[in-house]
C-alpha cells in the first residue's frame, strides 16, 4: 500500500524533514499547502508535482473532500489546531507539529474530534523515537534502576541557537508565538510524562528573560550587526551565520526562496542585534512536576550552553542513569554491584535520529501494521505541564492539574 500524503505548511519541518523522510519511505507526497508560491513551486519540484497539486490555504485543500490518506499539520504555530479538526472530520489520520494549540482550551477540542472522528492524531514528539531516549525507556521498563523516584532533564538549548530562534527567530514573542517553554520543550516534557508511566498532578516553575534586553546592550552597539562597531559579542550575526554550511538549518531559514544570505542579514530579522528588543520569551526555566505516582521530574532549559543536546539523570531504588544525548553515552549505576555500564547509542540524523523514527513509526501506523505511536490523549498532559508551568512562572504559584 503505498501511502499518499497531503503537506499542509511547507516550512522547514513540513518541507526538508516530514516530507522528504515520508517520501524516502515510499509514501507519495501527493499535496502541497503553502502561501508562498515561490516556495510551494520549489517543494513541489523536488516531489514531481504540477500546480494542480499545490493550493496556498489549507481551507482549499479540504473543500476538495477526501483525496489523500492522511495529513501532516506543519503550519503556524497558531493554524495547528483548524486543520488538524477539519482534517479529523473528514477521516483523516494526522502527524500533527508541536506545539499542538496555543489555547490550553484547545486541548479538549482535539480531543474530542479525534474521539469523533474514524482518524487519529499523532504528535511529533519526534524525541521519544532516537534510539537514545528508547534505550533509555527500555532499561527503566527492564527494571535495572529498581523504582524510579526522580528525574533530572536538561535541554541545553546553545547559545545561538536560542539567539537565532528565540530573540530573532519566529518564537521571539509571545504570544503571537507560544509560550518558550511549549514551543522549545514539549518534547523535553514528553519524555518526563512517558519515563514517570503516570499523570501529572502539580506543576511550580521559575525563569526569566535576564539577558537578550536593551539594558544588557554593550555600550555603543547598533540595532544591527552589520554595521555594529562592538568586537567580540558572541552574538554577532555575522559570527553566527556565515562560517556555517548553506545548505543547512540554520542558514536555510535565511536563504529560503532564494534569498541571498547578505541581503538577509543586512535587512532581515537575523541581523537585528539581540540586545534590540522585540522578543519577550524567558532565556532560563526551571519546571518541576510531580506525578500521580509520586515519580518527580524536573526539566532545565537555558539559552547559557555551549552545546546544543540534553543531558538527563534518573534516580530509582536500585540505580541511577545518566546520560548525554550528543555524545550517545548511557552511564548505568548499579547501587549493589558497585558497577557502571556505559551503553553507547548511535544518535546521527536530525533529532538524533527522532525525525527518521518517528516517520517510520507513523508509515507503519498507516499502513496499519502498527498502533498509533503515541496516544493523543497522552501527548496532552505535555502541553497541560507547559501552560501550567506558564502560569506557575508568572505568577509564582504551584499549579494543580
Amino acid at each position: 500500500m503505498r501511502v499518499r500524503v497531503a503537506i499542509l505548511g511547507c516550512g522547514n519541518r513540513g518541507a526538508d524533514v516530514y516530507a522528504r523522510l515520508l517520501a524516502a519511505g515510499g509514501a507519495q507526497v501527493a499535496w502541497l499547502v503553502d502561501p508562498r508560491p515561490a516556495r510551494l513551486a520549489e517543494v513541489a519540484a523536488r516531489h514531481g508535482l504540477g500546480p494542480e497539486a499545490c493550493l496556498t490555504h489549507w481551507e482549499e485543500f479540504f473543500a476538495l473532500g477526501r483525496v489523500a490518506d492522511a495529513v501532516v499539520v506543519a503550519t503556524p504555530d497558531d493554524e495547528h489546531v483548524e486543520p488538524c479538526v477539519r482534517a479529523l472530520a473528514l477521516g483523516y489520520d494526522v502527524l500533527l507539529e508541536k506545539p499542538i494549540c496555543l489555547e490550553e482550551a484547545e486541548l479538549g477540542r482535539l480531543l474530542a474530534a479525534e474521539a469523533a472522528s474514524a482518524g487519529r492524531v499523532t504528535v511529533c514528539h519526534v524525541l521519544r523515537a532516537t534510539p537514545f531516549f528508547r534505550a533509555v525507556a527500555a532499561g527503566l521498563r527492564s527494571g535495572r534502576l529498581g523504582r524510579l523516584v526522580g528525574i533530572s532533564l536538561a535541554e541545553n538549548v546553545a547559545w545561538w541557537h536560542y539567539a537565532h530562534s528565540y530573540v530573532r527567530g519566529n518564537w521571539r514573542a509571545s504570544p503571537p508565538a507560544a509560550p518558550f517553554l511549549l514551543a522549545k520543550s514539549s518534547h523535553d516534557l514528553d519524555l518526563l510524562r512517558a519515563w514517570a508511566g503516570s499523570e501529572p498532578q502539580r506543576v511550580s516553575s521559575a525563569g526569566d528573560l535576564v539577558h537578550f534586553r536593551r539594558d544588557e546592550a554593550p555600550p555603543g552597539a547598533a540595532d544591527r550587526c552589520g554595521h555594529c562597531p562592538v568586537t567580540g559579542c558572541p552574538y554577532d550575526a555575522r559570527r553566527i551565520y556565515p562560517p556555517r554550511d548553506p545548505q543547512a538549518w540554520p542558514v536555510t531559514v535565511l536563504t529560503a526562496e532564494g534569498v541571498p544570505l547578505a541581503d538577509a542579514l543586512a535587512h532581515g530579522p537575523y541581523g537585528r542585534c539581540v540586545y534590540a528588543g522585540g522578543n519577550n520569551q524567558p532565556d532560563h526555566q526551571t519546571v518541576t512536576v510531580t506525578f500521580a505516582n509520586g515519580v518527580v521530574g524536573t526539566l532545565t532549559v537555558s539559552a547559557f550552553t555551549h552545546n546544543n543536546t540534553r543531558t538527563l539523570k534518573l534516580m530509582g531504588t536500585h540505580g541511577e542513569l545518566r546520560g548525554h544525548l550528543e555524545r550517545g553515552e548511557l552511564d548505568w549505576h548499579d547501587f549493589a554491584s558497585g558497577t557502571v555500564l556505559r551503553e553507547v547509542v548511535d544518535t546521527t540524523g536530525t533529532h538524533g535520529g527522532g525525525d527518521a523514527g518517528l516517520v517510520s513509526a507513523w508509515l507503519a501506523f498507516l499502513r496499519r501494521e502498527a498502533d498509533v505511536p503515541t496516544p493523543l490523549a497522552e501527548s496532552l498532559d505535555s502541553h497541560r505541564i507547559a501552560f501550567a508551568a506558564e502560569r506557575a512562572r508568572q505568577r509564582g504559584t504551584v499549579e494543580a492539574l
